[in-house]
């Protein structure tokens, strides 16, 4: 199952949003023009549809509450929505509609405090409606509408699947040094671990079997793209602590065997890149991929989720980019482009248009086709400053 499209009001950049999304979707755009606030609505319905986790309240809160989330554009409406359709694949009518709504409320419990309120919730299942919210339960009981049902058991039960997928929403955007010095960082780790600061504990929790087959994938692979690179292996220390080593070339044997300490930030960042891919079935979140990554092995990542699609097991990826090399890939289909534009009044996205395709089904590239429009007309006179 995969969204297919996202409709958005008064969320963060997008006053109005509404867009169709293919099995890999490539989101471009100027800085401060959405990406990653665009991303974040897949997280955020994750966050809502944990039954231990806080749920809606717990969600806008960790974004800084409604006034962070709701568009500054969005002046009298005060109602943030989000709609989302859900089919089998992209050119599949949907199977699964679902709508969000909420804004800003009195908390009864104490009228100096503001909490947020569902101002509306639907689920659609094959055009039958299966909730319609406010319904008379909620009137009678105001602090119902508190919560969602996506993040209540005892009322989710007949749209049980929708909430497993927005549960199962992976998102990892790795920060080598998080990974290389977790130990020694400490501190707060960020729930569902964004960074990758627990991306071993994760390797840890694999099955033996399923880990030893990814890594033996992962270490072909690196063994490709990472000079004198030879092998990868899981092992733990005398505390337990879970590592990973490589083993490179070098003249004398079983010398060249090193510590995730001492990878690359490119390494772990492509280690990481695999390991998520070969993660599972869920929708999958990445962010701006290509950083530390030389461009020859940036150019091959379209190829990598076109493989990941082929496969036995088949996810749905967004990824957010503005890399000459990545949308250089003439393999990448123009239908998977979303184009985000800012303007006075927040911010736009667009697929790619008729002459657009045109040019790409020519032979041209995304990036000369439309990664030019996301650079700001005034650029080239930031040199002067």
């Amino acid at each position: 199952m995969i969204v297919t499209r996202l409709k958005l009001t008064n969320w963060r950049n997008f006053r109005k949003l509404d867009v169709q999304l293919r099995e890999v979707t490539y989101v471009l755009g100027p800085n401060a023009s959405g990406k990653s606030n665009l991303l974040d609505v897949f997280r955020f319905l994750r966050d809502v549809s944990k039954p231990r986790g806080g749920g809606l309240q717990t969600a806008v809160a960790d974004r800084g509450g409604i006034s962070k989330l709701r568009c500054l554009h969005a002046r009298r409406d005060p109602e943030v929505l989000i709609e989302v359709h859900l089919a089998e694949s992209a050119d599949d009518e949907p199977k699964w509609r679902y709508v969000l709504g909420f804004k800003a409320a009195l908390d009864p419990r104490n009228r100096k405090n503001q909490e947020v309120s569902v101002s509306q919730e639907q689920v659609w299942m094959d055009g039958k409606s299966l909730l319609n919210r406010p319904g008379p339960s909620d009137k009678n009981d105001l602090q119902l509408l508190s919560q969602t049902h996506l993040e209540q058991i005892q009322t989710n039960t007949k749209f049980r699947d929708l909430v497993t997928f927005f549960g199962d929403t992976t998102y990892l955007h790795l920060v080598p040094q998080l990974l290389k010095f977790a130990d020694k960082l400490g501190g707060h780790r960020i729930e569902d671990d964004p960074f990758g600061q627990g991306l071993l504990e994760r390797i840890a929790k694999t099955p033996a079997r399923t880990r030893n087959a990814r890594l033996t994938k992962i270490g072909k692979a690196l063994s490709l793209a990472v000079p004198q690179f030879q092998e990868l292996k899981y092992v733990q220390d005398d505390l337990g602590h879970p590592h990973l080593e490589a083993l490179y070339a070098h003249h004398r044997p079983n010398a060249g065997w090193q510590s995730e300490e001492y990878f690359s930030d490119g390494t772990l960042r492509l280690l990481g890149l695999l390991w998520v891919l070969l993660g599972g079935d869920s929708l999958l979140l990445l962010e701006e991929p290509e950083i530390s990554l030389n461009d020859a092995i940036v150019r091959q990542i379209p190829l990598m989720l076109h493989r990941v699609q082929q496969g036995r097991t088949r996810r749905q990826v967004l990824i957010s980019t503005h890399s000459e090399a990545l949308l250089s890939n003439q393999g990448i289909d123009g239908r998977g482009i979303v184009l985000l534009q800012s303007g006075p009044e927040g911010s736009t996205a667009r697929t790619i248009d008729t002459d657009e395709a045109r040019l790409i089904k020519g032979g041209l590239s995304v990036s000369e086709v439309v990664l030019p429009k996301t650079r700001p007309l005034t650029v080239n006179q930031l040199g002067f400053w």
